[in-house]
């Protein structure tokens, strides 16, 4: 908006194994440029073969010119990842598993304009393994956040569209945006919500486009077919980029608009 201080942030979503990351490194640089970006974060719970996060994986992104990264569920599935929770602090895990947990589910950043931009990464529970409440966790998060920004995206990792409706509306008017990832399938339900919150179900996927949620299709079908597990593969083939702009106003933290992105490269 004219004559206000404004943010914009581009939000990726999950990244999908080497082409995945590969995409980001050739389609970001512009991206930043076309859209004026200031803060850049991506799901990388993918990342590595299309499960986890590893050190390698993560640089990948990071030097690529992401600022922050936020997983989900499947961040453990690399024991590398224990170790680099606590380490470097641009990537996160969800705020809702255990205390105990390596590292950490919320933080502020600054942006390229210098302006702390705070970050939420939450699990869902429907569908999902047993896990503490993402709603209860909100709240504990924002109340700390709020002293240090007005600027707060929260990454909500889950399965069910209520349950990602109902994070929305619950926190409606206290964060910028809520964006839902996991499911890799973009939705066209992007919004403001009555007290200035931008929302959208899911973000959508970086990775092999002619895939199943980015792994090959064959194996997928044989488990619906036959019920039996098989070795799920990253898929070769044409990469699309799914992510969404916002813009935020600085002061207030209210989002002005949301935008999806859908990139072939």
């Amino acid at each position: 908006m004219e004559g206000k201080p404004t943010v914009n942030v581009l939000f990726i979503g999950d990244v999908v194994g080497r082409p995945g990351r590969e995409a980001v490194v050739r389609l970001l640089p512009d991206l930043r440029l076309q859209h004026h970006i200031a803060f850049t974060i991506a799901n990388a719970e993918n990342a590595a073969g299309g499960m986890g996060v590893t050190p390698q994986t993560a640089a990948h992104l990071l030097d690529a010119g992401i600022d922050l990264l936020t997983t989900g569920n499947h961040v453990w599935r690399r024991r590398e990842a224990l170790a680099l929770l606590d380490q470097e602090p641009r990537l996160l895990r969800p705020a809702n598993y255990p205390p105990a947990a390596p590292g950490r589910g919320a933080a502020v950043f600054a942006s390229a304009d210098n302006e702390p931009i705070a970050v939420l990464n939450l699990l869902g529970r429907t569908f999902m393994a047993p896990m503490d409440c993402p709603f209860a966790a909100a709240d504990r998060e924002i109340e700390a956040l709020r002293g240090k920004t007005s600027v707060i995206v929260v990454d909500m990792h889950a399965e069910a569209t209520s349950e990602k409706l109902a994070m929305g509306w619950h926190l409606d008017g206290r964060v910028s945006a809520v964006i839902g990832t996991h499911t890799h399938v973009q939705t066209a339900d992007e919004r403001i919500l009555p007290q200035g919150t931008a929302y959208i179900t899911d973000v959508g996927m970086t990775g092999p486009r002619d895939s199943i949620l980015g792994v090959k299709p064959d194996p997928v079908i044989s488990r619906f077919l036959t019920g039996l597990p098989g070795r799920f593969e990253v898929a070769g083939g044409p990469v699309l980029l799914n992510a969404v702009v916002l813009n935020i106003d600085s002061e207030t933290g209210r989002a002005n608009s949301i935008a999806r992105v859908l990139q072939l490269g």
